[in-house]
């Protein structure tokens, strides 16, 4: 891949790149060879990418996107752009809908040959969810500023250190009765090396993706409840759900210091899943990977036993079975 990719030796600023996503993508653009500048508020969080990288393949810049002069020196030099920031809290406006504007124009400015900005399914400007509003205003300057610009909105991302399975693992492992709320709701949950992959490509071939949106969502939708049941069921735990009308969720959102916000309520409500109006993993040439073949894996740690549950479990079936009652078992006869 190294020796073929476009991006071998070119340099590429990722903006939010000490972030979640950022490390995903970080790691596929390294493999391809590219040079990467992590900017962010705290590029010092994206350390640990380091033993990834070759002598001189990574570099760090401190950035603050809402400041133009400062995502000037940190797209100095760059061949290519990709812009990762998102946020739930602070001035959602100015971080998500204007200084993707700046990153987009000082692109331009710069000739940068290929930008990738990642957005979110659903970006609404009428919304009342100020992350849907801000998602859409950042789109809307993002075209104007460089219209050959691929826009990425995946569904939600997950990964072994997201917090969203992880979430869900912690509260499924403590309690014996959980509330689910917007249990109807339909995620087409991705994986982020998927959407990682995703991002590479499309700066290797702007030609192709340049100019054009993608929607990324995983190969199944699953509703909140099925999300909760499929957890419990890796984790080797019998769990009672209690699905709650939309009105106690709304009010718990609304409430401080809840692990959802009033925003990712009104979010979560009309799901999270590929409208069929603009392009998707197809025209990118990649097959996205299903929750499934994953999800044992990663809820191990919130077994009763860890890696030995399933065993467990396993010997526990066959006594009640009776597979193991004089003269029926394995070798009764010998």
């Amino acid at each position: 891949m190294t020796s073929t990719s476009p991006l071998t030796d070119k340099l590429i600023t990722v903006f939010g790149g000490s972030g979640y996503i950022g490390n995903y993508v970080a790691q596929s653009l390294l493999e391809r060879g590219a040079r990467l500048r992590i900017a962010s508020r705290n590029p010092e969080k994206a350390h640990d990418l380091q033993p990834l990288a070759n002598l001189g393949q990574l570099q760090f810049a401190r950035c603050d996107i809402t400041k133009a002069d400062s995502v000037a020196a940190a797209m100095h030099g760059a061949d290519y752009a990709v812009n990762l920031v998102g946020a739930f809290e602070g001035n959602l406006d100015e971080v998500m809908g204007e200084a993707p504007g700046t990153i987009a124009r000082l692109a331009s400015e710069n000739g940068i040959t290929a930008m990738v900005h990642v957005s979110a399914i659903g970006p609404d400007a009428d919304s009342s969810a100020a992350y849907a509003r801000g998602k859409a205003k950042g789109e809307e300057n993002v075209r104007a500023g460089y219209p050959n610009a691929t826009i990425m909105r995946p569904s939600i991302v997950f990964g072994k250190d997201d917090n969203f399975l992880n979430m869900f693992g912690q509260m499924i492992e403590m309690l014996p009765v959980l509330p689910v709320f917007g249990p109807d709701a339909k995620l087409q949950l991705v994986f982020a090396d998927d959407v990682a992959e995703a991002i590479a490509v499309a700066l290797e071939n702007p030609a192709e993706h340049g100019g054009h949106i993608y929607e990324l969502g995983g190969p199944e939708q699953l509703s909140m409840m099925e999300i909760n049941q499929r957890i419990a069921e890796a984790q080797g735990r019998k769990r009672r759900f209690i699905a709650m009308p939309d009105g106690l969720s709304g009010a718990f959102a609304s409430m401080p210091g809840t692990p959802m916000s009033k925003d990712q309520w009104t979010l979560l409500k009309p799901g999270s899943t590929v409208s069929g109006e603009h392009r998707t993993f197809k025209e990118l040439g990649i097959e996205p990977r299903p929750l499934g073949l994953f999800l044992d894996k990663w809820m191990t740690r919130y077994r009763k036993f860890g890696r030995f549950g399933r065993s467990n479990e396993r010997n526990k079936e066959r006594e009640a079975r009776g597979a193991d009652a004089p003269g029926t078992g394995a070798g009764a006869n010998s």
